[in-house]
C-alpha cells in the first residue's frame, strides 16, 4: 500500500535516514538502516544498525523505548524492509509483531533474496498496517552499495584519482623516482581520501601504481576500518618490501601464478585472458565485498571506464600544472556535486 507523503511522515523518515548513515563503514556487508518510533507526534525510540553481526536498527529502536506499553499505539518508521529470516540475529519482523506495533512505514523493499518482500508479507499477515515507498529514492541512494551488490552481483565501484589543473595524473617518472608519490592536491584532500577508504570495503591498484607510488592504502588520517587491499600483479613482479605487503591489513594479490599465502597476504590466481575485471569482481562478490575503490593509474582506470563497469568517480583537482606527463582519464559522466578543499577541489560524478 502506498499513499501520498505528508510532512509528518517525511520528517520521521528523514530522521531514520540520518540515523542509518551513522553505520557507514561499520555494517558491511549488511545495509545501513535507521529506525524511528513515533507516538502521538513524539519520537519515543530510535536506533540504527551500528555494527555487522550486532542488533539491527529496529531492535535498537524498540529497546530504547522506556514505556513499552506505548508500542501498541505507535508507528515504526524504518528505511529498509524489516528482515524475516534468521541470520546473525533473529528476524526484526518477529520482534515488531511481538510488541504489537500496529503501523509500520518502510522506505524501500530489501533486494536481498532471503528478504525481498517476505518481511512486509509477514508483518501484514500478523496484522500490521504496512505502508511502503516513503522517500524510496533517498533510501535506495543511501544503500546504493547494497542494492548494486545484490542486483548486479558485483561491488559498487568508485573510481578515484587526483589530477592537476592542466589534466595530468602523474609526471613521466624515471625508475629512480619510483616509490615517491607525486603529490597533486593538499592535506585536506588527503584526509578526504582516507575518510573515503574508511567508508568502503576494498581498494584496488595495479602493478604500476604499487611499484611507482608504494602506497599503503590504509586509513591513517581518519577514524575507521581499513579496506581490504587488492593489487594486480600478473607475474609477481612486485617487491615483498612494498608497504602493501607489511601484513598490517588483509591483502589479496591477483596473479597468474600459484603462490602460497603468507601472513595476511593471499594470492588469488586468475586467468589473464581479457576478462580479468569480471573475474576480480566475481571474486569480490563471493567475498561479500559491497564496495570497491579503484585507485590505480591510467591503465587500470581506463580499463574500468572502457568496459563501462563503474558507478561513481571522485576526482580531486589541485592547483598545480605538470604541462606534460600521464593524462587523466576521459569519461562521460554527470557531475553530482563538488566540494572545495582549501586550494583543491573534489568533484563527484555518476555514470550516465
Amino acid at each position: 500500500m502506498k499513499r501520498r507523503l505528508f510532512d509528518v511522515d517525511e520528517k520521521y523518515m528523514v530522521r531514520a535516514i540520518e540515523l542509518a548513515r551513522l553505520g557507514m563503514g561499520s555494517v558491511s556487508p549488511n545495509p545501513m538502516v535507521g529506525c524511528v518510533i513515533e507516538h502521538e507526534g513524539v519520537i519515543i525510540g530510535e536506533g540504527y544498525h551500528c555494527e555487522y553481526g550486532k542488533s539491527h536498527a529496529e531492535v535498537n529502536a524498540i529497546n530504547s523505548v522506556i514505556d513499552k506499553a506505548l508500542l501498541k499505539l505507535s508507528t515504526l518508521y524504518v528505511t529498509l524492509e524489516p528482515c524475516s529470516h534468521f541470520g546473525k540475529t533473529p528476524p526484526c519482523s518477529d520482534l515488531i509483531l511481538q510488541y504489537g506495533i500496529p503501523n509500520v512505514v518502510v522506505g524501500t523493499v530489501d533486494p536481498y533474496a532471503q528478504v525481498a518482500g517476505k518481511g512486509l508479507e509477514k508483518l501484514r499477515n500478523g496484522g500490521c498496517k504496512v505502508l511502503q515507498g516513503y522517500l524510496e529514492d533517498k533510501c535506495i541512494e543511501l544503500n546504493r552499495r547494497f542494492f548494486t551488490f545484490h542486483q548486479m552481483k558485483r561491488p559498487y565501484i568508485i573510481l578515484k584519482w587526483a589530477q592537476t589543473a592542466d589534466g595530468f595524473i602523474d609526471t613521466d617518472r624515471s625508475y629512480e623516482q619510483y616509490g615517491q608519490s607525486t603529490w597533486i592536491t593538499n592535506d585536506l584532500s588527503r584526509i578526504a581520501v582516507h575518510k573515503m577508504r574508511a567508508d568502503e570495503s576494498a581498494i584496488l591498484v595495479g602493478t604500476n601504481t604499487a611499484m611507482k607510488d608504494n602506497p599503503s592504502l590504509t586509513v591513517r588520517e581518519w577514524s575507521g576500518n581499513p579496506p581490504l587491499r587488492l593489487v594486480i600483479d600478473r607475474n609477481i613482479m612486485l617487491s615483498p618490501e612494498l608497504a602493501l605487503f607489511d601484513q598490517s591489513v588483509p591483502t589479496v594479490v591477483y596473479t597468474s601464478k600459484e603462490v602460497p599465502a603468507k601472513d595476511n597476504v593471499e594470492f588469488k590466481r586468475i586467468l589473464f585472458n581479457g576478462n580479468e575485471l569480471e573475474q576480480i569482481l566475481n571474486d569480490l562478490h563471493e567475498r561479500g565485498i559491497l564496495s570497491l575503490i579503484v585507485e590505480g593509474g591510467q591503465i587500470l582506470l581506463n580499463s574500468f571506464i572502457s568496459s563501462n563497469i563503474w558507478d561513481e568517480a571522485r576526482v580531486f583537482i589541485g592547483k598545480c600544472n605538470f604541462h606534460h606527463g600521464v593524462k587523466a582519464p576521459a569519461f562521460d559522466a554527470m557531475m553530482l556535486k563538488s566540494q572545495e578543499l582549501d586550494d583543491s577541489w573534489m568533484f563527484v560524478f555518476h555514470k550516465v
